[in-house]
């Protein structure tokens, strides 16, 4: 009885650092995924937006074709 003192912490092996966790550097190994996430995303965003291709026109404004490669040459009234 009481809320002080022991508190029972089962043992049990987590591969991400226990119960109460607080890696080293976590900060900066935060960082590094974000970075790493955003240079692919990049490079996944440029594939696309070259090979994005529309074979009908649209028939209204699509703000994909702000960036497209192709987008003059299948949208004939796209400005």
């Amino acid at each position: 009885m009481g809320g002080g003192g022991w508190f029972y912490v089962p043992k049990v092996w987590t591969p991400y650092g226990g119960w109460w966790v607080n890696p080293k550097n976590w900060q900066r190994n935060t960082g590094f995924a974000g970075v790493g996430i955003a240079v692919v995303m990049t490079c996944i965003f440029k594939i696309s937006a070259e090979r994005e291709r529309r074979p009908i026109a649209p028939y209204k404004h699509i703000p994909s074709q702000n960036w497209c490669k192709h987008a003059k040459i299948d949208d004939p009234t796209f400005k």
